[in-house]
C-alpha cells in the first residue's frame, strides 16, 4: 500500500474512532452555552446523520466484511508481515512524521496494524488476478526508464536532544568508546527511533531537514559527528552506509518494476472485490438518517470476449 493510501485509511479510521468516543456516553448534555444545555443525542443525531457519520458507518461495514471474508477463507496475517508493512510505510517519512499523522488522527498502534492486516487481507484475496509478464516490465521500463534512475542514499543512526549540553555528554560518551544504540534508548527524544537504537534507514536527498541531510551527506561512514543543529534540536548522526547514484538498468530494475505493476493491478482489483462483496452480504442499516450511507453493490461486469483470429472480416474491412 502507498503511504499516501494509509494516510487517507488513518483519517477514516480517526473519524470512526472519534464518533465511537463521542457515542460512548448515554444521554445527559455534552456541553452548555450560558447555562443552556446541548444534549447528547442532539449532538450524535448531527454527527451521525452528516457525512462523517455515513462515511465512518460505511468503513465500519467494509472492515466487518473484509474480516468475515478472511474467517471464512482461512486468511491469517502473521505480525511479522505488519510489522514490515509499517517498517516500509515509516521509512518513506521523514523521522517523526508518521507518529505525528497517528497522533492528529488520535490513532494507536493497534488502530495502524488493524488496518494494515485488513489491507494485506485484501491484497492476498485479489492476488489471483494480479499478473506481471516480463514484457510488461520491459514495457514499463522502456517508457518509465529516466525516472528509474537513483540518487545516493545514506543510511545513518542519530541521537535526538533537547540541548547543547546534553549532545555534548553524549559526544563525548560515544567518542570515549559507548555503545551508539544504548545511549539512543538513554538519551534520544526521537520516539520513532529511540528504540531501535537510532536507526533511521536508507534515505536520500530532499527526505531530512537541511542541517542533517547536509551532515549525513558529508560525513564518511563511521563518523561520529559534532551536534548538528536542528528546529527538532540537536542530533549527534553517524553514518552507517552509502549507496552511491546509480543508472537503471532492465536488470537492476525488474524488482522495482514488478512491484510498481503488482500495486497499481491490485489497486483496480480491489474496488472490484469490495463490490463483490457488498454484493454477497446481507447489510440492513437500521438507523433512517444513514439509509443511504452504503451504497448498492453494483452489477458485475462480464469481460468483453476476446475477439477470434478466424473471425470473418466486416463487410466495410471486405469491401462488400
Amino acid at each position: 500500500m502507498k503511504a499516501t493510501s494509509l494516510v487517507a485509511l488513518l483519517a477514516t479510521a480517526g473519524l470512526s474512532a472519534t464518533l465511537a468516543a463521542c457515542s460512548g456516553g448515554s444521554g445527559g448534555a455534552i456541553a452548555t452555552v450560558n447555562g443552556e444545555p446541548i444534549s447528547r443525542a442532539a449532538f450524535d443525531h448531527k454527527l451521525e446523520s452528516g457525512p462523517a457519520g455515513k462515511q465512518t458507518l460505511a468503513q465500519l461495514v467494509q472492515s466487518e466484511l473484509v474480516d468475515q471474508y478472511a474467517k471464512k477463507n482461512n486468511i491469517v496475517v502473521s505480525d511479522a508481515e505488519i510489522a514490515k508493512r509499517e517498517d516500509d510505510i515509516k521509512s518513506k517519512y521523514p523521522p517523526g512524521q508518521f507518529e505525528q499523522i497517528l497522533k492528529q488522527q488520535g490513532l494507536s498502534e493497534t488502530d495502524v496494524h488493524n488496518i494494515l492486516r485488513q489491507t494485506i487481507v485484501v491484497e492476498k484475496a485479489v492476488a489471483p488476478q494480479v499478473h506481471v509478464t516480463d514484457a510488461d516490465v520491459k514495457a514499463y521500463f522502456d517508457k518509465n526508464h529516466l525516472q528509474l534512475d537513483t540518487q545516493e542514499q545514506v543510511r545513518a543512526r542519530h541521537i535526538l536532544v533537547a540541548d547543547l549540553a546534553t549532545a555534548n555528554t553524549v559526544e563525548a560518551k560515544l567518542k570515549a568508546g559507548g555503545d551508539f544504540a544504548a545511549l539512543a534508548k538513554q538519551y534520544s527524544t526521537d520516539p520513532s527511533s529511540k528504540e531501535k537504537g537510532g536507526e533511521l534507514g536508507f534515505f536520500g536527498p530532499n527526505m531530512m531537514v537541511k542541517p542533517f541531510q547536509d551532515a549525513a551527506f558529508a560525513d564518511p561512514v563511521g563518523k561520529i559527528t559534532a551536534p548538528v543543529k536542528s528546529p527538532f534540536g540537536y542530533h549527534i548522526i553517524q553514518v552507517e552506509e552509502k549507496k552511491p547514484a546509480t543508472k537503471a538498468t532492465l536488470a537492476n530494475s525488474t524488482e522495482k518494476i514488478q512491484g510498481i505493476l503488482k500495486q497499481q493491478q491490485q489497486q483496480q482489483a480491489v474496488p472490484a472485490f469490495m463490490n463483490s462483496l457488498r454484493g454477497g452480504a446481507t447489510i440492513v442499516v437500521n438507523d433512517p438518517s444513514l439509509q443511504d450511507a452504503i451504497p448498492p453493490a453494483a452489477p458485475p461486469v462480464s469481460p468483453a470476449p476476446a475477439a477470434s483470429a478466424a473471425a470473418a472480416p466486416s463487410p466495410a474491412a471486405s469491401g462488400k
